[in-house]
């Protein structure tokens, strides 16, 4: 099985700023979710895109999140915790998207885990 990187966000105290920003420099492709206070970037076909994070205690300036792909989010949780790992935010779901959760590595890097629904990511 395969776990590939599916999404990137990026903090910003401004998220439409920062797509502002991102998309007059590279030319990325953004969609507004206004009722997430998020917006989401396309940086090119077959690229992996991301979003801009409000920020948070938790997701201060300079956090870079990054999402990894699973076909068992509940196996993969329980490998990070056998191998050294710490679970930061146990499984929950974003409707339309799949069920996620936030690691660390051993290292103390912050992770996530998402297991898209079914035709998704």
């Amino acid at each position: 099985m395969s776990h590939p990187i599916v999404h990137i966000e990026l903090s910003a105290k401004d998220h439409k700023a920062a797509g502002k920003f991102y998309s007059s420099v590279f030319g990325w492709e953004l969609q507004e979710f206004p009722e997430m206070n998020y917006t989401t970037f396309a940086s090119g076909k077959d690229a992996v895109g991301g979003g801009f994070n409000p920020l948070s205690k938790e997701y201060p300036a300079g956090t870079v999140m990054v999402y990894i792909h699973t076909d068992d989010l509940d196996a993969s949780i329980e490998k990070i915790k056998a191998n050294g790992g710490e679970l930061v935010t146990g499984r929950y779901e974003i409707p339309t998207v799949g069920d996620m959760a936030t690691f660390k590595d051993p290292t103390g890097n912050l992770m996530a885990l998402l297991q898209p629904v079914e035709g998704g990511m």
